[in-house]
């Protein structure tokens, strides 16, 4: 295995003036783990993956060397792709990159769906030097001839294993054929799930591996606690116990399992918490989400309620807490939620919260970590809810009802049939009558067969 050139500080990074100007503004002085051991590999031209806990400083990690070698071209066709899993990524990664090539003339497109793809067309046909794209949305295009691919130098995917979760495994199939054979392929994963291997070894060419915190792997600079509780109502009243502490809890990411929890939830905080609060999930406007995050990252509102599929579409800065409320059904999703504190070397906490029948799944989480997560007591002041969820309330028993006999003591449900009904077909002349009155037209070429032998 070829060593890996690990750099100290972003001045040991052989980078243009431009980038280094750029990282100066940004006030970034010692690379991170992923940044420091990916540099070198991708600047050698050699297909790479990357494992890496979200917030890591991934995008980074490949848009320093790629931004390096990149030159100055008018050519209309871009030159890098780079596929993410969601709308918000694209639009995040996209300013990344801006802020990165400050002093660098480079083109930045950004395509995803759920707006007009009239405008991203006319985008595109105005030339790009990087795309930035959902798969979905640019499979659309390019089947459009919108965009074409065949000046693809080298393809970026980030949490690739959220694509596959997501289901694009057919799009990027098909984008992989749109491409050129040579070119450099760099992905980036938190998780080596086998979907993510077999992807690796039909279309990566003798790909080096970059570890970093590996996703069992808990970050140490984020504190993690847990609660049991009896319900989810009970979670509510818990949450807003400790919501109601503003100055601790100043800028606070909620996570639920799915879109019904996460309006029901909004709907009950914001009665309490009003203009300090938003909700964003994927039934959600794009407009919409795209405020809800750009107010949640200039310290407008305090609470984001979301989902875990926005769970690594979101780069927010100095979230002091991460709050689960259901737990999740596979641990690594745990560390992608928990990955949106504790950034850029900042404190960070968790709260987990798990009922009786999540126990199993908050011990899963555990054994992934090779650590337990700290109990806390139930406050004294929160209040027990008795009220329960439609999934919480217990099964009716079986209905007994249907297994009764049906004679004439179960009901007037169950009376003696009428003479007429209970009438047997035992053939004979009754199937003779029966067919005689239902029989079909002899010709069914002659529409008009049928009417002449009426009239005879």
């Amino acid at each position: 295995m070829q060593q890996i050139l690990i750099m100290d500080s972003f001045t040991d990074f052989t980078i243009s003036k431009q980038l280094q100007y750029a990282i100066e503004d940004l006030g970034f002085e010692k690379p991170t783990p992923i940044q420091a051991q990916a540099f070198s590999v991708i600047l050698s031209g050699k297909d790479m993956v990357g494992i890496a806990q979200t917030g890591t400083g991934k995008t980074f990690a490949y848009m320093l060397p790629i931004l390096q070698e990149l030159k100055f071209s008018k050519q209309l066709a871009p030159r890098i792709l780079i596929l993410v899993p969601t709308r918000e990524l694209v639009l995040q990664v996209t300013q990344e990159i801006e802020k990165l090539g400050k002093y660098l003339t480079i083109r930045v497109v950004g395509v995803f769906g759920g707006v007009n793809i009239n405008t991203q067309r006319q985008a595109v046909a105005q030339g790009a030097d990087i795309v930035v794209a959902t798969p979905g949305r640019l499979y659309d295009l390019v089947l459009s001839r919108a965009l074409n691919l065949k000046s693809i130098k080298k393809l970026v995917i980030d949490e690739v294993d959220v694509m596959l979760d997501l289901g694009f495994r057919f799009q990027l199939t098909n984008i992989f054929e749109l491409m050129p054979n040579r070119r450099q392929n760099i992905m980036f994963s938190a998780t080596m799930t086998d979907e993510v291997a077999a992807l690796i070894q039909d279309f990566f060419i003798a790909p080096q591996t970059v570890s970093v915190a590996l996703s069992g792997t808990p970050l140490d600079n984020i504190s993690q606690y847990c609660y049991a509780v009896p319900n989810f109502y009970s979670k509510i009243n818990l949450l807003v116990h400790l919501l109601n502490d503003n100055t601790l809890y100043n800028k606070v990411l909620v996570f639920v399992s799915n879109k019904k929890s996460a309006d029901k939830l909004f709907e009950v905080l914001n009665e309490i918490f009003n203009d300090q609060i938003a909700v964003i999930h994927s039934n959600k406007t794009q407009n919409y989400r795209i405020r809800s995050i750009e107010k949640f990252n200039n310290d407008k509102i305090r609470i984001l309620v979301t989902t875990d599929i926005m769970s690594r579409g979101l780069h927010i800065d100095e979230i002091s807490h991460v709050v689960n409320v259901d737990t999740p059904s596979f641990p690594e999703n745990y560390m992608h939620r928990i990955g949106r504190t504790g950034r850029a070397e900042l404190e960070g906490t968790s709260v987990l919260m798990y009922t009786e029948k999540e126990k199993a799944a908050k011990e899963a989480i555990e054994t992934l970590m090779g650590m337990d997560i700290n109990l806390l007591t139930w406050p004294s002041e929160v209040a027990l809810s008795d009220t329960l969820t439609f999934e919480e309330q217990p099964l009716e028993a079986e209905n007994k009802t249907s297994q009764k006999k049906r004679d004439e003591s179960a009901g007037s449900g169950f009376h003696e049939k009428k003479d007429k009904n209970k009438k047997v077909n035992l053939g004979g002349s009754y199937q003779y009558t029966i067919a005689k009155k239902y029989k079909k037209p002899k010709t069914r070429g002659d529409k008009n067969y049928n009417n002449r032998n009426k009239k005879k």
